[in-house]
């Protein structure tokens, strides 16, 4: 076994603590991650078992005959899914968990199995948005907490997240990641949240951390009644993505490299405009001059005529567009 002051193997004739020994760290710190990011997916694999389908189509029937005139199906299958594993039937997770501890090798996957034995529900406001982790205040308990990312694509500050936690595998405090599904709801929604936690807390005698598993089924109602329907971004923003979509599919062009660019620039500017569309006429603007779909292009005026707006503000939201992507792209 190499010493920590002996030549590095490598052959860069430095000590190997001054060398490589950061690099193996990395190394384990890797293999750890990709082992816990294993276990997580096996136990969707291989759970639920035959003996607990009874039990967990009784609570799916439960939560689509409330939900089902506001989510699409598979949204509704999947929280229904980490209720019923987390909730209604925590055994089944704690056993796995259990199984998969006596049969690890490396004490630090064995550590943090410890503390993933129980997993709790989490509904939070973005606050702050890092490198690798966001900052969440919980609305019911008003911790704040850092909740790993789980892509680069980036998040605006004031949606609610929403998801069943587990600690890190860092296990840095304060530090968490989803179990299954984190759920981004938009800021249109932000009000109908903040009042339902508020009103429901002040007439409750549960404790604020156990008020939302207790009531996980009507928050969700309470959403589908304002208007919820699953969707991550606003009714504006989904607006603005709309029209680009099928003014380019009308004229026969493919919209997705450029919408998934707007995506993102409507989560990270928030444009402040009047009309959906000066938005709209300013990404396909962006998007011809940037080749993004086909040609033949079409002339500005073309283009603020099909969306009703001046020349003007297609150009104020073009070019605020194209500073964004600049920039993102330099990054």
């Amino acid at each position: 076994m190499i010493g920590r002051n002996d030549p590095c193997l490598c052959g860069s004739g430095k000590k190997y603590k001054k060398c490589c020994e950061s690099k193996q760290a990395v190394s384990i710190e890797e293999v750890r991650s990709e082992e816990l990011d294993r276990l997580l997916q096996l136990f969707y694999d291989e759970y639920p078992e035959r003996k607990d389908l009874p039990a967990l189509l009784s609570v799916m029937n439960e939560w689509k005959s409330k939900l089902d005139k506001f989510l699409v199906e598979e949204m509704i299958e999947a929280i229904a899914i980490d209720e019923f594993f987390f909730h209604n039937k925590p055994e089944i997770w704690l056993n796995y968990i259990e199984k998969q501890q006596k049969r690890a090798v490396r004490p630090a996957v064995v550590e943090v199995l410890e503390h993933w034995k129980t997993p709790t529900v989490l509904l939070g406001e973005v606050v702050g948005v890092e490198l690798k982790f966001m900052l969440v205040k919980d609305i019911f308990t008003n911790e704040t907490l850092y909740l790993k990312r789980e892509s680069e694509k980036p998040v605006p500050l004031g949606v609610h997240a929403f998801c069943f936690r587990l600690p890190d595998i860092s296990l840095k405090e304060n530090h968490y990641l989803a179990v299954s599904s984190l759920i981004f709801l938009p800021t249109d929604h932000h009000d109908s949240i903040t009042s339902f936690a508020k009103e429901n807390s002040a007439t409750s005698n549960e404790e604020s951390s156990k008020f939302l598993q207790n009531h996980l089924i009507e928050f969700w109602e309470m959403l589908g009644s304002n208007g919820y329907d699953g969707g991550e971004f606003t009714d504006f923003e989904a607006g603005i993505l709309i029209e680009v979509m099928e003014r380019l599919e009308k004229q026969n062009r493919n919209p997705e490299k450029l919408v998934s660019i707007i995506e993102d620039y409507l989560v990270t500017n928030q444009p402040n405009a009047r009309k959906e569309g000066a938005v709209a006429a300013g990404a396909i603007r962006f998007g011809q001059e940037h080749e993004l779909f086909e040609g033949p292009y079409w002339s500005i005026k073309e283009i603020a005529e099909w969306y009703e707006v001046s020349t003007h503000s297609l150009n104020k939201y073009y070019k605020d567009i194209n500073e964004f992507y600049l920039v993102s792209t330099t990054k």
